[in-house]
């Protein structure tokens, strides 16, 4: 009878010779086609990023709209431009009737680009204004960079 130890040593010596590493082809060949799949992807996780930013903008604004038609409800005006969205947080002092905080959170949001909103009363379009420059940080431009303005009230 054989030893069984000798065989096993023989069988993992066989297994071991017939292991081979990657060649530096090999290697090139799959970061190739990594790279070609990524140029082919990547643009659109980039844009649907962007979008997804955009409609974040979108959705905040509403909300800041929203929390100012119930700080009108309650005060019955609009803030000034002076007093800004931060009365949707802390209470004027020259208003009785505040009955906030008309936000959830202990700040005031800024846009997905880390800015904080614009806020304009009177606005242009409507009683108010609540917007963002999008991507640029600047007035006016198109696609993401396009301003993101409260729709009219």
């Amino acid at each position: 009878m054989v030893n069984k130890n000798l065989l096993l040593k023989r069988k993992s010596r066989l297994m071991r010779h017939g292991e081979q590493g990657f060649t530096l082809v090999e290697i090139l060949v799959v970061i190739t086609i990594i790279a070609i799949v990524m140029s082919l992807v990547g643009p659109r996780v980039l844009t649907y990023l962007s979008e997804s930013k955009v409609k974040a903008a979108k959705i905040q604004i509403e909300s800041l709209a929203s929390a100012l038609d119930l700080y009108f409800l309650d005060v019955g005006r609009y803030p000034s431009n002076s007093e800004g969205l931060t009365v949707l947080m802390q209470r004027p002092g020259n208003v009785s009737s505040w009955n906030g905080p008309y936000l959830r959170g202990n700040a005031i949001p800024n846009d997905p680009w880390g800015r904080p909103y614009i806020y304009r009363s009177p606005g242009r379009h409507a009683a108010f204004d609540i917007m963002s420059y999008g991507t640029d940080g600047h007035e006016g431009g198109t696609g993401a960079a396009n301003d993101i303005i409260s729709s009219a009230r």
